[in-house]
């Protein structure tokens, strides 16, 4: 395994973590904060659009050329737009209060039994669901890391923000039904390393030396995935739990930050390891 799919294994590894620290924000917190929650898949999808327009699209259109570059990014756009048609991405959905119902007897045990039991497999499907998103987020990080040291470390961080609120999304259902707090983290930690394995997989499918052309159009397609998927899922997202003009804010307070952290790391790494 060469240096360059080691250095995207490691980064898709923050991002697969991220979820573990979604998991550990349950556990450790019985009412996870859903405004913040929601600030920080605002901030989360500022950093994705930055790098999706004014990096990765930006790049491409100014190394292979507008019609081309154009065409890359909406077919990255129609690619997880198919993905999302058929494995849309759960949402964070609120967990029955079953301890305030007045029910007695076996009874009462019987639903509380009937809503674990339903409450534990939507965590599972919102586990399997997280994987099979975060599997070509791992393909972006690996195309990314090719271009640069720069391009797969942005990816990684901001995809690594936006996976805390999936870690919370799968291990709150999944600790509310079996009351483990190893489960619950377990689970949502196994749903972030599809990332990793999406790297594995693509390192071995991909030739070790892509022509310039085509890894400017895949990074711009890259750059497509990840707006379909900010504009889709994480606005929405953010706009639930923290209400539109506070999450819009954080959009933008995002989008500034990976400005400044695209001028800064552009300047500061070695000319070999930045593009």
């Amino acid at each position: 395994m060469d240096s360059q799919v080691l250095v995207a294994l490691a980064l898709s590894l923050v991002g697969g973590f991220s979820t573990s620290l979604g998991a550990l924000f349950v556990i450790l917190n019985k009412s996870p904060n859903l405004k913040m929650l929601g600030l920080l898949q605002g901030f989360a999808a500022g950093l994705m659009l930055s790098i999706s327009f004014f990096d990765l699209a930006h790049n491409a259109i100014n190394s292979i050329g507008f019609l081309k570059g154009n065409i890359w990014f909406f077919s990255g756009v129609i690619f997880f737009g198919i993905i999302a048609t058929f494995i849309p991405e759960p949402s964070l959905a609120p967990i029955p209060d079953v301890k305030n119902k007045k029910n007695n007897g076996d009874g009462g045990k019987d639903m509380m039994k009937k809503h674990r039991r339903q409450v534990h497999y939507s965590g599972i499907i919102t586990a399997v669901g997280i994987s099979l998103h975060n599997f070509p987020e791992g393909m972006a990080v690996f195309l990314g890391s090719m271009k640069g040291l720069r391009v797969g470390l942005n990816l990684a961080l901001a995809i690594a923000l936006h996976n805390i609120p999936e870690g919370v999304a799968v291990a709150l259902p999944v600790y509310f039904a079996t009351q483990s707090k190893w489960q619950a983290f377990k689970l949502a930690s196994l749903s972030g390393f599809a990332e990793p394995l999406g790297v594995i997989i693509v390192a071995y499918l991909f030739p070790r030396s892509l022509n310039p052309e085509i890894l400017e159009g895949l990074l711009g397609s890259v750059g497509g995935v990840m707006a379909f998927l900010t504009l889709h899922e994480m606005l929405p997202l953010a706009f639930d739990y923290a209400g539109p003009k506070q999450s819009v804010k954080a959009v933008f307070f995002g989008m500034a930050f990976m400005s400044a952290s695209l001028y800064f790391l552009q300047t500061s790494l070695p000319e070999d390891m930045s593009l």
